[in-house]
């Protein structure tokens, strides 16, 4: 970044008082607009200058111009930490375009702001494209009718079997309701049978109609359903590895990459950081180990992983992040946990040995 653009970013001297109204307005539209358009080469370095320029100007300046900003750090995979979390805690105006697309906020974020903000902020939760069953127990907990058919429709939306039977509960008095979930393709046997007792003649003549086909027809579809919405390229395009792969290779350099870092990344659940480090560890290229781990079936990382000596524990919090956090159920990582614990390293390398790469991907 050249001395004129810092000196123009933090230059903050002739913003204060009354006169410097539409000067702050100005300033701030054009730094937001500046990094969207240059924020995949910015240093880290850089994107920290932006977050402190932009987190001192999003408190001076009126709610258009901070809904300007939101609408222009909604789209990127990264920015400014923190004034994205700022600006996603504001007032619905400003908040919801982040709230709705942002990748830069976490989970926890998420869960923080379903639990304390009001309705409006949770609606706009709600449309996300993806939701970890964490997001949406909050949200069906804490959310108002409006919530609770956004995340019905939601077939990105994953719910746990407390949060589904709770809206099965609820909808005993709302047929959209009703109607959005039981088209939902995650309904389980238990679900349908508690859905056909509260729900109306309509929703009642489709669920009988399901259930004239067998359940693995059911269960096939919804494999397909699942495989179309959440492909592999799909998530792969959500993350930004190079990044992440040069904030790993910096700390490399430093002798600053372990198994503890990798453990670090994943409770953050900081995924790009963790794919990187994992390659790093396991001696394997970013963009291979990147396709390992969105897959749906995680056999290929739990053979590099016993064969690079990594515990149980660290390959436990991986399979928790990321989009493993949404692609595998509960009993997959417990499967997934029981192959790695009876594989012997031995096995792993030998394995390893007879790959086929291109079979892999």
């Amino acid at each position: 970044m050249s001395d004129a653009l810092k000196t123009e970013l933090v230059n903050f001297s002739e913003l204060s008082g009354e006169a410097g109204s539409a000067r702050r307005a100005e300033l701030a539209r054009h730094v937001a607009t500046l990094f969207a358009l240059t924020s995949d080469r910015c240093s880290d370095e850089q994107v920290d200058i932006y977050d402190s320029v932009l987190i001192r100007l999003v408190d001076m300046v009126e709610t258009e111009v901070r809904r300007f900003v939101a609408e222009q750090m909604a789209g990127l995979r990264r920015g400014p930490e923190e004034t994205i979390r700022r600006l996603a805690d504001d007032q619905i105006e400003v908040a919801e375009p982040l709230l709705k697309k942002s990748t830069v906020l976490r989970d926890a974020d998420l869960v923080r702001i379903a639990d304390t903000s009001g309705n409006s902020h949770r609606l706009a939760i709600a449309h996300r494209d993806v939701l970890s069953e964490e997001v949406t127990e909050v949200l069906v907990r804490r959310g108002d009718l409006r919530v609770k058919r956004k995340i019905a429709s939601n077939e990105g939306a994953v719910l746990s079997d407390a949060a589904m039977m709770t809206l099965i509960g609820d909808s005993a008095s709302d047929a959209t309701l009703q109607s959005s979930l039981s088209e939902r393709g995650d309904l389980a046997e238990s679900h349908i049978r508690s859905l056909a007792a509260v729900a109306g003649e309509e929703v009642r003549r489709r669920l009988n109609a399901r259930g004239q086909t067998t359940t693995a027809e059911r269960l096939d579809e919804a494999t397909e359903i699942a495989a179309q919405r959440m492909s592999n390229q799909y998530w792969l395009g959500r993350y930004d590895f190079e990044t992440a792969r040069s904030r790993v290779l910096l700390l490399a350099k430093r002798g600053m990459v372990s198994e503890a870092t990798l453990r670090r990344f994943a409770s953050e659940d900081r995924f790009p950081e963790a794919v990187a480090a994992f390659a790093w560890l396991v001696r394997c290229g970013v963009e291979e180990v990147s396709h390992w781990m969105v897959r749906s079936d995680p056999e290929p990382f739990l053979i590099t992983a016993k064969a690079s000596g990594l515990s149980a524990i660290t390959v436990g919090a991986l399979l928790s992040i990321g989009p493993w956090r949404h692609r595998l159920s509960l009993d997959d990582r417990s499967r997934a946990m029981k192959t790695f614990e009876r594989m012997t390293v031995g096995d792993a390398k030998r394995k390893m040995a007879h790959w086929n790469h291109t079979v892999l991907h």
